[in-house]
């Protein structure tokens, strides 16, 4: 299982029944595909919808999603303005919102909006859904594309949001966020505490009862 599949199939086992869920451009739209037997979830997009559905093959070419994917609604499914859609997220009737980081770092402050060098829009509805949402999960591989730290002892770029990180899940292990910092809940397969710490800037304790990611295909 490649990387980001690996990621997306750990944070499908963070919902359960019923929850109203943002997923956020990237990797995690993805956990959409690894819901667990028995859960359903209404997904949610700042744009304007509840109840979308991206099912392959059957996308609206006139619906698209926050990140302009094209998607389809499930029979039930609203489509409305942004400020209902804000109302939603900032009324707190977003049980989860997944998103993806540039840093994350050990007090739970989260970076992912502004791209040094490059020109930008600006946060969009990231501020929102993460003061808003009632659990914020960051989905991110482990390192950056030049093997960086991503998990930092204290975010360099412009912040989204401060301390509003409950789970950091990387393609290598889970992070816990609490009051006094992060905690190692879980390692993927064949990897190390030893080699997570490797390649973490931040400090980091582990867990007594540290346990393996389930990753297994079926």
């Amino acid at each position: 299982m490649d990387a980001k599949k690996i990621i997306a199939k750990r944070v499908a086992q963070e919902f359960q029944n019923g929850y109203v869920v943002n997923l956020g451009i990237g990797i995690p739209t993805l956990a959409a595909d690894f819901l667990q037997e028995g859960v359903s979830v209404i997904l949610q997009s700042e744009n304007g919808f509840v109840g979308l559905a991206p099912l392959e093959g059957q996308e609206n070419p006139d619906l698209v999603n926050a990140g302009g994917k094209p998607v389809s609604i499930i029979p039930g499914g609203a489509v409305f303005d942004s400020a209902v859609s804000f109302a939603i997220i900032r009324g707190g009737h977003v049980d989860v919102t997944v998103l993806g980081a540039l840093e994350v770092d050990q007090e739970g402050n989260l970076a992912n909006w502004m791209v040094p060098g490059k020109l930008v829009p600006g946060m969009g509805g990231a501020m929102d859904l993460v003061s808003g949402a009632k659990k914020v999960i960051v989905a991110m591989e482990h390192t950056a594309k030049d093997g960086s730290p991503k998990i930092l002892k204290r975010c360099t770029l412009p912040l989204t949001g401060k301390g509003v990180v409950d789970l950091i899940v990387t393609n290598l292990c889970v992070f816990k966020v609490t009051e006094k910092g992060l905690v190692l809940t879980e390692l993927a397969p064949e990897i190390t505490v030893e080699f997570v710490r490797t390649i973490t800037d931040a400090d980091f304790t582990v867990a007594f009862e540290l346990v393996t990611m389930q990753l297994d295909e079926n």
